[in-house]
């Protein structure tokens, strides 16, 4: 069963790292990557840039609405995900007590299923 990790991050804590943090945070997720596909878990993983390069697009009443970031109502941010192959919801919330991001951000564990349900 597919379960996506959505790494939720406090906005501008990024840049409150030095590129040297930075990168070694990032190897730290590379290296749990690596690890999870060695394992067979891994579907995909995806790491994403700072809201503030964010576009936000809706349509209401047939008129569509766009506001680029960054968005001042937000404290988190999604800053990557990995979606992952588990048998059982158990297994998928190790997988996020594992994650490196748990230190510094929420993981949220969300099953895939048709919207409709």
């Amino acid at each position: 069963m597919p379960y996506m990790l959505l790494i939720h991050e406090p906005v501008g804590q990024r840049a409150t790292r030095t590129r040297a943090e930075g990168e070694a945070v990032y190897d730290r997720m590379v290296r749990f990557a690596e690890d999870l596909k060695r394992r067979e878990l891994l579907l995909a993983v995806e790491s994403l840039a700072s809201q503030d390069t964010a576009t936000r697009v809706q349509v209401r009443a047939g008129r569509p609405q766009v506001l680029d970031g960054p968005f001042a109502e937000a404290k988190e941010m999604i800053g990557g995900f990995f979606l992952v192959s588990c048998k059982t919801r158990d297994e998928a919330l190790a997988l996020a007590r594992e994650c490196p991001a748990a230190e510094w951000a929420a993981i949220e564990v969300r099953e895939t299923a048709p919207c409709y349900l």
